[in-house]
């Protein structure tokens, strides 16, 4: 009797093992080139210009996206959010439940996917295009350290960054709450109020500390792709499209993990 199962088997352990493989792989290189970028960053080897040119591309130029898509989601929060609350007779804890849900979740998160989409991208796209062009190589053959001038001011530009975009992230979603709030009858005072007794500023410290992550992984995740681009013009593409998909992943899920140790320090300390 021929048992037609045997193959399929095979077909099934053979495609588990290549991802685990895969997985593996990209695990090993992503740490290596963190590794050899702190190194770097011990030695002082840091490219203090083009630093400042990443921190202004990924800073300044991502500032309206990162409040405009804070500020509209804050106030279609509070749209369903208030009138719940109005109807239950809850209004005084409105304030509080928006605004703490926006300094220790969604101000951070949407701050991370939204520098995802446009810093994310733009760094793979760039380095992915120099490695195809040959630069990469360039760069070698002059001796430079392609980690050293390429992928570290951009990892250092993502960490000092994000926290900063993650505040006014923060200002954004707190005051499209608050606006949609008020036309909604809760009174401004109520709110405020609310805010301030549900709220403490180890909350809003537990949120940026999300985003120095959250901007690490950004970083390195589109420098490897970037690196590990290959096949030309539409390698880049690929590369481009990775780099956002994998940042955009991870940074919820470890945006989970996140919560769950800042709550268990949080009650520790307390």
């Amino acid at each position: 009797m021929i048992d037609h199962t045997a193959p399929q088997a095979k077909k099934i352990s053979s495609f588990g093992g290549s991802i685990v493989i895969t997985f593996l792989t990209f695990l090993g290189e992503t740490a290596t080139l963190a590794y050899m970028s702190l190194l770097y960053l011990v030695r002082g080897r840091l490219n203090i210009r083009e630093t400042i040119n990443q921190m202004s591309a990924i800073g300044a130029d991502s500032l309206s996206i990162v409040m405009i898509t804070t500020l509209s989601t804050g106030a279609v929060f509070a749209y369903y959010t208030a009138d719940i609350f109005i109807h239950f007779g809850a209004v005084n804890y409105v304030g509080g439940t928006l605004t703490l849900s926006f300094l220790m979740e969604l101000g951070p998160l949407l701050a991370g996917v939204t520098v995802s989409a446009r810093i994310g991208a733009a760094i793979a796209a760039e380095i992915g295009s120099m490695v195809v062009t040959e630069q990469v190589d360039a760069l070698r053959s002059m001796a430079v350290s392609p980690i050293r001038y390429l992928v570290l001011p951009r990892i250092v530009a993502c960490v000092l960054m994000l926290p900063v975009l993650g505040v006014f992230a923060d200002l954004a979603g707190v005051g499209g709450s608050f606006l949609m709030a008020l036309y909604h009858g809760v009174p401004g005072q109520t709110f405020l109020e609310s805010a301030r007794t549900f709220v403490t500023e180890r909350d809003m410290i537990k949120g940026l500390v999300k985003t120095i992550w959250f901007g690490f992984t950004i970083a390195i995740i589109a420098c490897h792709q970037g690196l590990k681009t290959e096949g030309g013009a539409v390698g880049v593409g690929r590369s481009t499209t990775r780099s956002v998909v994998l940042c955009v992943m991870l940074i919820f899920i470890s945006d989970f993990f996140l919560a769950q140790l800042l709550s268990g320090a949080s009650i520790t300390i307390r």
